[in-house]
């Protein structure tokens, strides 16, 4: 079997990874190649992060002495690192491409589980209005918090903004899905529907949080219309990172699940999957993950649906490979995105959010023309 012979995206997708050996039976050995370069990409991604911005450091000279502060934060710098480069890297850099790392690995996987659970292409945590909800569910915390929440605030701590972004996230999560399912099966076109009346509902509240919120509340409110990584620091990490890696540790044990419904709800069950359970913990999840990532960056759109659907064109639908090269690619992006993002209107900064609608958008309809037979659309 010949390259030639392959449909004509997975050939793009071979050129791009340079698999010009790509033949059919090869996936499992493909997609491993692919997460290992995707890996080394990363790496790549964040290195040149770090050197990007409007301060030059000698960001090789440093990297050898992070892993060793991290580990003791007490011990002395080197005589040959400049105390100034050191607070650049550590206190500004790192965190905002920790935070970005972590937020574009949680959207992307939030999206291919919520793809193989509704078993469509275009579901997606933000085209279904999962973020606008842990939105508002964020919003209600600033602008309440001081009075109404109080106690709630008090106890929380710095999980308690994730934490009602994730009880927003839910809600509109569990709605969605009672709203498009029907004897078992899930409408797409119901859900992209339901998405946009419950986006408009949940911008509508947040509207009026806009009208009562002081200027305090009002700077932090505008901070969630197109997501933004500027207000990185490692409180938020804390605040972000354990609620993410869970998800992400959890999601691959969902993979024979997720693979398993690619045949439909009855065969999945006939084979020994618990589907119900399987649909909890995945709407569980996904609902936390993109609640701590609202929580801490504001919406930030299209991850979920580009992420998935570019790599099933080239390492195939298996969910065991697909996550974790999901998680991978995600984290590539984002911290792409925001290096541009601070990079193309230098000494000021884009949203994050404005990026990756450019990149995501034209996507997003591309798919929805190429699947509208599958759809119903």
């Amino acid at each position: 079997m010949t390259d030639a012979s392959l449909p004509r995206q997975e050939r793009g997708l071979a050129a791009i990874f340079g698999l010009t050996a790509l033949k059919h039976g090869d996936r499992a050995s493909i997609a491993r190649w692919v997460i290992a370069t995707l890996a080394m990409l990363l790496i790549a991604t964040m290195i040149g992060s770090l050197a990007t911005g409007p301060i030059l450091v000698p960001v090789f000279d440093l990297l050898p002495h992070i892993p060793s502060h991290l580990a003791d934060p007490s011990a002395p710098l080197p005589e040959t690192v400049s105390l100034r480069d050191w607070i650049v890297v550590m206190d500004i850099r790192l965190p905002r491409i920790t935070l970005g790392a972590l937020i574009g690995a949680a959207l992307a996987v939030s999206g291919a589980v919520m793809q193989g659970l509704f078993r469509n292409p275009l579901a997606d945590p933000g085209i279904v209005g999962v973020s606008a909800g842990a939105g508002l569910g964020a919003a209600l915390f600033i602008v309440l918090g001081n009075a109404a929440l109080a106690p709630a605030m008090a106890v929380l701590g710095i999980y308690a903004i994730p934490f009602a972004a994730f009880a927003g996230g839910l809600i509109n999560t569990l709605l969605l899905y009672r709203i498009g399912t029907r004897g078992g099966f899930t409408s797409v076109a119901t859900l992209l529907l339901a998405g946009i009346a419950l986006g408009a509902l949940t911008g509508a509240i947040t509207g009026l949080l806009f009208y009562v919120a002081d200027d305090n509340q009002l700077r932090d409110l505008q901070f969630w219309g197109l997501g933004s990584l500027a207000g990185a620091n490692w409180e938020k990490v804390a605040s972000a990172a354990p609620i993410i890696l869970t998800m992400l540790l959890a999601t691959p044990f969902l993979a024979r699940g997720l693979n398993a419904l690619t045949l439909g709800e009855a065969a999945a069950a006939h084979i020994g999957i618990r589907v119900q359970r399987l649909k909890n913990i995945s709407i569980l999840l996904v609902a936390a993950a993109t609640g701590a990532s609202v929580a801490v960056s504001g919406g930030i759109g299209f991850v979920g649906i580009v992420v998935p659907h570019l790599l099933r064109l080239s390492i195939g639908p298996d969910h065991k490979y697909l996550l974790p090269a999901a998680a991978l690619l995600g984290a590539i992006l984002l911290i792409g995105a925001d290096t541009l993002a601070r990079k193309i209107v230098a000494p000021a900064e884009l949203p994050i959010g404005i990026i990756t609608a450019f990149i995501g958008a034209p996507f997003f309809l591309w798919i929805l023309l190429r699947n509208r037979g599958l759809t119903g659309l």
